[in-house]
């Protein structure tokens, strides 16, 4: 409830700004986030594996073994077998209404679906069977498209529906009936809102699953849930931890985690693994930013220039040898960023449509560029042992390390 408030109120904000307005002035292009809406009944009985399917909007990665799942997002997610890095090959796509993000432990898949955490059993990817459902475990887990201006509720019946995700489209409207109405939907909402040694895989900077040993963290907007795996088949939902607002990413290095949000690095302690405690945070403003660590660093990507609040984008370097009082060491300036990724002194930025870029990190307060993959668009990359993994804009990358940069191995199409 909080949050929606709060998050209207940054709309509200902002205002409505005209692309490219008529003559007399009197109708402006904006961004609307139209509902992707489904019945409560076909919601808890639409997962379903089947044959492979073109991606409609490619989301983050996760790999386990030889398998890349790649999320579609709001939809499910792509198995793709990567068994031969060099020419992979999709083979299943395993539907999930509101799907997100995924983890993987011992051949159990745990995924959201919206606010439900569902168990998979991916033992036989050609038999992939739904062991286990958890209704309503993940209670702040309502994805919101950031960069838009209108939000259409109108049409949605909070009975017998339930919003699995949002499309967004380019329209021309009339500024002054979307200023009524905009006032009417944001009167609709708050009424709404308040009824309302086991293997495991690797996902990117982008996730907001993390498993830790026995234990599943799965960030919200502003907590961690906080659930006890011991029995792979039936996950015990604990207390949840509350963690601020607008968290957004999640990245675990030992016994400490590190959140990612709109307004800063939160760092917890899980040396009690069931019940992480803050040990400090670091505060960067506004934007949008996911985290990784690697030794005395931590690297943080910010984007501005969007509904995340910044004007301007970066990559933050952070001195974290006193985990206790993080402190900015260094700003690189960059485009778009999204994910990052580290692997030995390589550092690797998904910098938006401005491309790949890699660098040699052995001196932080001197990065040195390796290499520019320009004309691409970025989104995240997983750091292997042998080859990066990288999703953009429906194509999957990987790439071969060298001794001084990196070089494209596979280019695949998820359409």
């Amino acid at each position: 409830m909080i949050r929606i408030i709060l998050l209207m109120f940054m709309f509200t904000s902002l205002g409505f700004v005209s692309c490219n307005e008529d003559d007399d002035g009197k109708y402006a292009e904006y961004l609307v986030a139209k509902p992707l809406k489904m019945s409560k009944a076909d919601f808890k009985a639409a997962i379903d594996v089947i044959a492979p399917v073109p991606v409609d909007e490619s989301g983050k990665i996760y790999i386990y073994g030889d398998y890349i799942f790649v999320n579609d997002k709001y939809k499910g997610v792509h198995v793709i077998d990567n068994s031969d890095p060099k020419a992979p090959k999709k083979i299943a796509f395993i539907k999930i209404p509101g799907n997100v993000d995924v983890s993987v432990k011992g051949n159990y898949l745990y995924a959201d679906s919206i606010t439900d955490l569902i168990v998979l059993d991916i033992s036989d990817i050609n038999n992939v069977k739904t062991i286990n459902r958890l209704e309503n475990v993940l209670r702040d887990n309502v994805i919101f498209p950031f960069e838009v201006d209108i939000y259409e509720w109108q049409d949605i019946d909070y009975e017998n529906d339930i919003v699995i995700g949002w499309e967004t489209v380019k329209e021309r409207r009339l500024i002054e009936e979307v200023q009524v109405d905009f006032s009417r939907e944001f009167d609709v909402m708050l009424a709404n809102a308040a009824q309302n040694f086991t293997p495991t895989g690797q996902g990117g900077s982008l996730a907001r699953f993390k498993i830790v040993n026995d234990y599943l963290y799965a960030v919200d907007s502003h907590n961690i849930n906080v659930f006890n795996i011991e029995d792979l088949e039936n996950p015990k939902d604990l207390d949840d931890v509350y963690a601020g607002f607008d968290i957004e990413t999640i990245f675990n290095r030992g016994d400490q985690l590190f959140l990612g949000s709109m307004r800063g690095m939160y760092i917890y302690d899980i040396s009690s693994p069931a019940t992480p405690s803050l040990i400090s945070e670091f505060e960067h403003g506004t934007a949008c930013d996911p985290v990784v660590v690697d030794g005395d660093y931590a690297y943080v990507t910010l984007r501005g220039g969007n509904m995340c609040g910044a004007t301007e984008s970066g990559l933050f370097i952070v001195d974290i040898s006193d985990i206790t009082n993080p402190e900015l060491v260094k700003t690189y300036p960059m485009d778009g960023p999204y994910g990052l990724g580290v692997k030995d002194e390589k550092l690797f930025v998904c910098d938006g449509s401005s491309g790949l870029k890699v660098y040699d990190k052995s001196n932080v307060q001197n990065l040195v560029q390796l290499n520019h993959f320009k004309d691409i668009d970025t989104f995240d990359v997983i750091p292997l042992e042998d080859n990066l993994l990288m999703i953009g804009e429906e194509v999957l990358y990987q790439y071969e390390y060298l001794e001084n940069k990196i070089k494209l191995l596979s280019t695949f199409k998820l359409d």
